[in-house]
Parts: structure tokens; sequence; C-alpha cells
């Protein structure tokens, strides 16, 4: 039964340092990507509501009355 025991413990401490080194990679490539990508573009497009919509060509009267009943929708279904 020990040797049952022992087998057990040393699975699972294999298992949750495989876990452990395969998250550890995974931050490490996301934060290299991360750094490629502020390295190689580094002004990100603005998102800035006028600019946008301005741009795109949709008349502002349009974005008014979505954004009105969008407003009357979430209001009226709290």
């Amino acid at each position: 039964m020990t040797e049952q025991m022992s087998k057990g413990i040393e699975l699972m401490l294999a298992g949750m340092g495989i876990v452990f080194l395969f998250l550890t990679m995974l931050v490490l490539a996301i934060n290299m990507m991360s750094a490629l990508i502020q390295r190689f573009f580094p002004d990100a497009p603005s998102l800035a509501g006028t600019t946008a919509t301005r741009s795109s060509g949709i008349d502002e009267n349009i974005i008014a009355a979505i954004t009105a009943a969008v407003h009357q929708h979430r209001n009226k279904h709290k």
C-alpha cells in the first residue's frame, strides 16, 4: 500500500510540475508577444468616439438614435 501511495504522490508532483512549467511558458510567450507588438506598433489607433465615427461615414443623427434606443431598451429590461 505504501508503494502505491508513493507512486501516486510521485505522479501528482510530476503532473503539477508539468502544469507549472506550461503556465510559466505561456506567461513568458504572452509577455514576449506583447513586447513585440509594442515594439513594432507603438502607436495604437485611437478609438475615441467622434473621430472613429466621422471617419466611418455614419451620420451622427443615426448614432444618436441607436444610442437612445439601446439606452431605452436597457432601462426597460432591468
